[in-house]
Formats: C-alpha cells, sequence, structure tokens
C-alpha cells in the first residue's frame, strides 16, 4: 500500500491535471493506517521496528494530507471554471464533496458575470432551498444535498425530491431527468 500511495502521491503533487484514483482509495488508505497503528501498539517503543513503523506512518499521513489538498484544490480550480471532470477520476467521497462545490461555484460565477456586465451585486442567500422532482436514470450513491441533508442511494428509476441546485447538476451529468408535477 505504501508503494501504491508514494506513486499516487509524487503524480497528483507534480501534475496539473487531477490525477484517476480508485473508488475505494481512500478506504483502503485508512484501513491501511489502522493496521499500521494496531501492529505499532503491539511493539515495545523502544525497538528498531516501532521506529521505522512510526517513521511510516508519519510518512503516510503527511503524503495523504499533501494529495488530499492538491486534490482539492485541482477539484476547486475545475469547479470554478466550470469544467467537467469525469466520475472516473474520483473516489466515492470525493464525488459527493464535488457535488457540493458545483452549486457554488455556480454562484460565485454568476456573481462575478453580474459585477462585469455593470448590475449591482447581488448574492441570494436563501436559506431555504426549493426542491425539483427528479427521476434517476443511473445508480447515485447517497449525496449530501445544498441544504446539508443526506439524499439516496438512488437506483435507476428511483423517483426523488432534492434541492433545486443538486438536481440540475444531476440532470446537467445526464444521471438523472426532470419530473414534471
Amino acid at each position: 500500500m505504501y508503494n501504491e500511495l508514494y506513486e499516487v502521491w509524487e503524480g497528483e503533487v507534480e501534475k496539473v491535471e487531477l490525477g484517476k484514483l480508485s473508488s475505494d482509495f481512500y478506504s483502503r488508505i485508512a484501513d491501511y493506517l489502522r493496521r499500521l497503528k494496531e501492529e505499532g501498539r503491539m511493539l515495545d517503543k523502544r525497538t528498531v521496528k516501532a521506529r521505522l513503523l512510526k517513521s511510516e506512518m508519519r510518512n503516510v499521513k503527511r503524503m495523504v494530507d499533501e494529495l488530499v489538498q492538491a486534490r482539492y484544490r485541482k477539484l476547486v480550480k475545475k469547479a470554478a471554471n466550470g469544467e467537467k471532470i469525469s466520475s472516473g477520476f474520483l473516489t466515492v467521497e470525493e464525488k459527493k464533496i464535488y457535488i457540493g462545490i458545483l452549486p457554488f461555484a455556480e454562484a460565485y460565477q454568476s456573481f462575478v458575470k453580474n459585477i462585469f456586465r455593470g448590475y449591482s451585486p447581488k448574492v441570494n442567500v436563501d436559506q431555504k432551498h426549493k426542491k425539483t422532482v427528479i427521476r434517476f436514470l443511473k445508480e447515485v450513491p447517497a449525496i449530501i444535498g445544498a441544504d446539508m441533508e443526506t439524499y439516496g442511494p438512488f437506483r435507476v428509476e428511483d423517483v426523488a425530491s432534492l434541492p433545486a441546485e443538486n438536481a440540475k447538476i444531476l440532470v446537467k451529468q445526464g444521471l438523472t431527468e426532470r419530473v414534471e408535477v
């Protein structure tokens, strides 16, 4: 696992483009760290093996932190530029986060465009989220809605009422279609 993490970390930190991760990458890293921690508890702290294990854990945590930060910056930049990201490049957790970033990015782009057009900048900070009824065309894992509520997971042909911001994104991605009520 260490070698895989190192290769992913190195590629992500050195390249401008978002690297491809397996959907369960972070789960496997968490499991790896848990096993290292358990193994370290069973060792005498004065042994060479214990010190090497502690050093390995420190390196893994540093690489994971830098990896997550690099990916976060790339995701936010792509969302801000209105670029699409193939879901094959994201882990399960990152997909959920990215869906939440998109409405913010769209609102911010609209805000900036209004300023450039000479309109008085207005930001709608309405805490009530309008709901839209959608029908799922593909399976979608659970998501965190714009209202910070959890929705899903969804199967093909499921019908749900989601915050309009999330529904718009899912329709745009071809995962759902809007249902007229």
